[in-house]
């Protein structure tokens, strides 16, 4: 039997000490940051223009998570390259809570979309929750396609035409390019992409005549839909929107299994304590729940749909997959 000396015992719990204060260490910073947390202003980027339903949304949200941490919360527009000059920023950002960034679907893609966003989506951020599902909708213009008064019509339509028929979206690489790209591969059906740089510009050609066809935001479009101006024959959401209850999905109308839905969610730089995510989470929670705040983002376009920091990594992971394989397949490149 061997034995063991007190020294070389005692040697080897300051060893064994010394290993675990790091981690000690790391764990009382997190739960000193989480409790004291926050002490100052938060800074909620925005990385698209004041006025869009991002932003709107953001700032309806930021308002009120202020009010519940008793602390300022200031949004920040940082638009340009569909967001991802914003968040290639946001991971050099130090992971304390303090500065939190509106993850959107556009941002998201970029990086399948930009040769160097400078940013990986799925590694480079820490997600919080999401916030709201923007709805999308095709909309034709009725004097061009009298007739085309559902999907099913409009795809046999698009099937009858000789040479493919034009549509249009707000831009190359935007979700309503993407959308209709993927609507023509499960469909069946041709039609020859015209972008614009823009939702206001692709409508104002779709009701004067230029382009017969669009896949637009609900927001950009709404306004038009209801003045006569647009015809809304399918969404892209797997449930009816209320504002256009009448329309149905592009999965009622034949196209089982299609979704999309564009989306916006706060995410944190890499490392942000969980303490701090969760709370913030929470809060956000409560803050979707309350009725007021739900009619307010539906009157910016956005519907308020909470998803947990689990179920939001889930999301980005899956739409990041799901729409980077029709990227590379389609050979989408933004201009």
């Amino acid at each position: 039997m061997h034995s063991v000396s007190l020294a070389a015992v005692a040697s080897r719990r300051t060893v064994l000490s010394l290993a675990a204060a790091p981690l000690l260490t790391s764990l009382a910073g997190s739960v000193l940051a989480a409790d004291e947390w926050p002490q100052k202003l938060i800074r909620l980027v925005v990385p698209f223009p004041a006025g869009g339903p991002t932003d709107t949304a953001s700032r309806i949200v930021g308002q009120k998570l202020g009010e519940r941490l008793k602390q300022s919360v200031v949004v920040d527009n940082r638009a340009g390259a569909s967001g991802s000059i914003a968040a290639a920023q946001m991971v050099k950002t130090p992971p304390d809570g303090y500065t939190l960034m509106m993850l959107a679907t556009p941002t998201l893609l970029a990086p399948h979309l930009y040769k160097k966003a400078g940013y990986d989506p799925i590694k480079d951020f820490t997600p919080v929750a999401m916030i709201y599902d923007l709805p999308i909708v095709i909309v034709v213009n009725p004097r061009l396609l009298p007739d085309v008064t559902d999907l099913q019509k409009f795809i046999q339509y698009a099937k009858a035409q000789k040479v493919p028929m034009n549509y249009t979206s707000a831009g190359t690489g935007s979700f309503g390019h993407l959308s209709m790209e993927m609507l023509k591969q499960v469909g069946g059906f041709d039609a020859q992409h015209v972008p614009y740089k823009g939702s206001s510009p692709a409508i104002t050609d779709t009701i004067g005549g230029q382009v017969p066809v669009m896949f637009s935001d609900l927001v950009a479009a709404l306004p038009h839909i209801q003045a006569g101006k647009l015809r809304a024959i399918a969404v892209g959401s797997p449930r009816r929107v209320s504002a256009l209850p009448e329309v149905k999905t592009i999965a009622e109308q034949g196209v089982e299994g299609y979704e999309a839905v564009s989306w916006g969610g706060v995410v944190a730089p890499p490392g942000t304590p969980a303490a701090i995510v969760q709370r913030v989470a929470g809060e956000i929670k409560q803050i979707l729940a309350d009725k007021t705040v739900q009619d307010k983002m539906l009157g910016a376009g956005a519907i308020a749909h909470f998803q947990d920091p689990a179920e939001a990594a889930k999301r980005i992971q899956q739409d990041y997959a799901r729409w980077g394989q029709l990227i590379r397949d389609k050979n989408i490149v933004a201009e």
